[in-house]
């Protein structure tokens, strides 16, 4: 029996594909995460000094103005902010899987 041989069952070979998946959502949630801190702190730079009511959110981050008649000046996208929630859930959640098929397959 060889090496790569256990009870008469071939080891698979490669990479698991659920790695490849996890590093894309992580990579799109930090991708995300720049967006959102570039909308906040690049294009609503000067919020603060022309807003009375200026609202700060950190995760994600967002900096906002809301006005008396309830509209919000500079928010983030709504897509933007799912975007990051989802992908950073895809990427914990295959992250987790591939970890577990991982050590099943070590222990095979």
């Amino acid at each position: 029996m060889t090496a790569d041989m256990r009870d008469g069952t071939p080891r698979p070979t490669g990479r698991n594909p659920l790695w490849g998946v996890s590093f894309t959502a992580f990579a799109v949630f930090l991708v995300s995460w720049a967006l959102c801190w570039i909308q906040a702190y690049v294009v609503n730079d000067d919020l603060p000094n022309a807003c009375e009511d200026v609202r700060r959110q950190t995760f994600p981050t967002e900096v906002t103005c809301a006005s008396a008649d309830g509209t919000v000046i500079g928010g983030t996208p709504g897509w933007l902010v799912v975007l990051f929630f989802a992908s950073l859930v895809v990427a914990v959640l295959s992250g987790t899987m591939a970890s577990a098929v991982t050590a099943a397959v070590r222990r095979r």
